[in-house]
């Protein structure tokens, strides 16, 4: 998997990638901590707040953003919006009022909802050979889990020898650190064939998206995965300190192994892919995720919670969340052209967002009104529905060829005359030429 490091692109913009996620890593715990000194016993509503804003900056800026990103040449889009990062980060110490905050947490999660599809649309551009991009991909998952994991440490590490107000200054070299990593290699910059209005653009990445078989099915797994984890995330403290009555340490025990379970399953993930197509790994994960939910729920109610019980179902649920999210890039890498890669890209990252943005409150929702096996077997049950839909909407047997014409099209097109004025067959793309996913001829 490291062979792929040997690329001096992709190596910087991989380091660009661990140095800014370890900074945000920071901004988070520094953040908690900040909240509390202005509200104190409001801090929870004020984080959840936070988290809200993150979530609705994803889902609206995103295709925005993309509209207008090939326009400017990527690499100084990439490292404008590390500098603005920084900025922002920088700001957060001297804020003296809550509305301050979320201002500038809105600034920080649009600059990064702009930064991040741009950034992953880059590297199949870097990579184009498919078994090293799936390792690239791997790589990637593999920093996010690192990072769960070390950000805190790190943090709690620092915090012994300085302020909280400190880690925000971490944050701030993290993202300028990215952005020199960006400036020091030269990225491709595809631009698109014709002149498109905003409306166009805008709405271009979610319209390929959703009128492409396999993507459809991938925002419906993108729910299965986020109904499965939202449990984890939202719920895990409840679990681990109110039901359990242990300690903070535990805790950090119970969220390792959701992350020890999905770089588990993003190590193996290379070696499986080059074997199995993604639709039956990306499935498999799914239905993993769902009967840990169902089998957790079914001995919480008959003979209670205990601690080694949540930490293997966790890493269960780790192992089917990194199966699933991880061959994502590679749908979406080969379900769309090079330059209309950064509007896919930023389609799946607010589409994704968005089930996040329900299961997020519903979680929390269906804990603190019903209790955990309610939860717990809702979830389970709105994740099983998502692979349902999956297998509904991205058949299984799909040609890699579909047989179609074009009746519309003037006989001497030159798509007509490269594969064939009548019906012909090729890999279907949606673009300008094919703008619905077609019918047998």
């Amino acid at each position: 998997m490291l062979a792929v490091l040997s690329d001096r692109t992709y190596r910087h913009l991989f380091l660009a990638q661990v140095v800014a996620l370890l900074g945000t890593g920071l901004a988070t715990m520094a953040l908690g901590l900040l909240a509390y000194d202005l509200v104190e016993e409001r801090a929870g509503l004020v984080l959840g707040t936070i988290f809200t804003i993150k979530m609705v900056a994803y889902v609206g800026i995103a295709p925005i953003a993309s509209a207008f990103a090939d326009r400017v040449p990527r690499r100084a889009m990439l490292v404008t919006l590390d500098l603005v990062r920084a900025g922002v980060a920088f700001a957060l110490p001297f804020v003296t009022e809550i509305w301050q905050v979320y201002v500038l947490i809105f600034l920080l999660q649009s600059a990064s909802a702009a930064f991040t599809p741009t950034f992953q649309a880059t590297i199949p551009d870097i990579l184009p050979d498919e078994a090293r991009y799936t390792r690239a991909l791997s790589l990637s998952r593999l920093a996010y889990d690192l990072e769960n994991i070390l950000s805190p440490a790190l943090a709690a590490l620092l915090l012994t020898v300085m302020s909280y107000n400190t880690l925000f200054l971490g944050t701030v070299v993290g993202f300028s650190a990215s952005a020199l990593l960006v400036v020091s290699v030269i990225l491709p910059g595809p631009k698109g064939k014709e002149p498109r209005g905003i409306y166009d653009r805008i709405t271009r990445g979610i319209r390929i998206y959703l009128a492409t078989p396999r993507l459809r099915g991938l925002l419906a797994l993108n729910l299965a995965v986020s109904s499965a984890g939202a449990m984890v995330l939202v719920n895990s403290v409840v679990l681990v300190r109110g039901q359990l009555g242990l300690g903070n340490t535990a805790l950090a025990w119970t969220m390792f192994a959701f992350g020890a379970g999905s770089m588990i399953s993003a190590l193996a993930l290379p070696r499986l892919l080059d074997r199995f197509p993604d639709r039956p790994v990306m499935m498999s994960g799914a239905w993993m995720m769902i009967a840990a939910l169902l089998g957790i729920a079914g001995a919480v109610w008959s003979t209670g919670l205990n601690w080694p019980l949540l930490l293997a179902v966790w890493l269960l649920i780790g192992v089917g969340t990194s199966a699933v999210v991880t061959p994502s890039g590679r749908l979406l890498r080969r379900s769309a052209h090079p330059e209309d890669r950064p509007a896919i890209f930023a389609a799946q990252f607010a589409l994704s967002h968005a089930c996040w943005l329900l299961t997020y409150p519903l979680s929390g929702w269906l804990m603190t009104a019903f209790g955990t096996v309610p939860a717990l077997t809702v979830l389970a049950l709105l994740s099983a529905a998502g692979v349902i839909l999956s297998i509904l909407m991205w058949p299984a047997r799909t040609s890699s060829e579909i047989a179609h014409s074009h009746r519309d099209l003037p006989p001497d097109h030159p798509h007509l005359q490269s594969h064939g004025v009548r019906g012909h067959s090729h890999a279907i793309i949606i673009d300008d030429l094919h703008r619905h996913w077609p019918m047998r001829s």
